[in-house]
């Protein structure tokens, strides 16, 4: 039997230097499932090599632990990128906030989510990074078959109770709370586009990874004349690297696990923390 108090400790394959420009990244499945895609496009946008520290995973909050499938999570706000990112040294920084949408399927008040995120955003900004924040996709919330919506809620958030009326309802009032949170701080807000979706509404496609987070992370350049999206599919087999990476904290099956930060590199020099 394992016991919960069991630790492991993982370590990283070698001593990693940071690169002088950097990207954080703080978001759940979204963010998980496209993580490659997501990594191609910081280079487009943002330049490279990059120090590229990511809070992400299923089912992720923004300020409670999360369990999906055995594996459970800090929040993150609770964990580690916040004190790594303010030990590194200063460097232009740019930071995605997205996936805020799990709160509600775990049935946090708004004022709660409302405030993880802004708190944040204030982290974010008091490190002078430049930000781009995701709307909620309020059209596919509202737009949803309510079999569908249960369906979905029994696989993903099975503890969920709330119905999708009500789901909707906070959905509505969280995101406009967001917008005049990111107003307050010139924050950049992307609305998600209802065709980057299929049948699951809370998922973008892979088919549109390419276009979507291109989409949403061009926000972080002034220049009118930004690279395009990447052509073709995605690269499987960094797609596999950079989910085999594992982060600073996590538990499987009450067993915690430690690893140590950076992680992974990547052939262009990117070095890569998970937290």
């Amino acid at each position: 039997m394992i016991s919960a108090n069991t630790k492991t400790t993982e370590s990283a394959s070698a001593p990693f230097e940071l690169p002088p420009r950097r990207v954080i990244l703080l978001g759940a499945s979204n963010l998980t499932r496209g993580i490659a895609t997501v990594v191609d496009a910081c280079h487009r946008l943002w330049g490279g090599p990059l120090d590229l520290l990511a809070a992400l995973g299923h089912g992720r909050s923004y300020g409670a632990t999360s369990r999906v499938l055995g594996r459970r999570l800090p929040g993150i706000l609770q964990c580690g990128i916040w004190s790594a990112a303010r030990a590194r040294p200063q460097a232009p920084t740019a930071a995605l906030v997205t996936d805020i949408g799990n709160d509600l399927l775990y049935e946090s008040s708004v004022d709660t989510i409302a405030r993880w995120v802004t708190q944040s955003l204030d982290e974010l900004l008091a490190l002078d990074a430049r930000i781009v924040m995701t709307r909620l996709p309020i059209g596919n919330i509202e737009g949803l078959a309510e079999w569908k919506f249960r369906m979905l809620r029994r696989v993903m958030f099975p503890k969920g109770r709330l119905p999708l009326s009500a789901i909707a309802e906070r959905a509505r009032e969280l995101d406009a709370r967001l917008v005049e949170a990111a107003t307050a701080r010139r924050i950049q807000m992307v609305e998600l586009t209802p065709e980057w979706y299929g049948f699951d509404p809370i998922h973008i496609k892979p088919s549109c990874w390419p276009t979507a987070w291109h989409e949403i992370l061009r926000r972080w350049s002034d220049a009118e004349d930004a690279p395009t999206p990447a052509r073709g599919g995605w690269d499987l087999r960094r797609w596999l690297y950079l989910l085999s990476l594992a982060p600073e904290q996590r538990s499987f099956l009450g067993k915690e696990r430690h690893c140590q930060q950076p992680c992974g590199k990547l052939s262009e020099g990117t070095v890569v923390s998970y937290y």
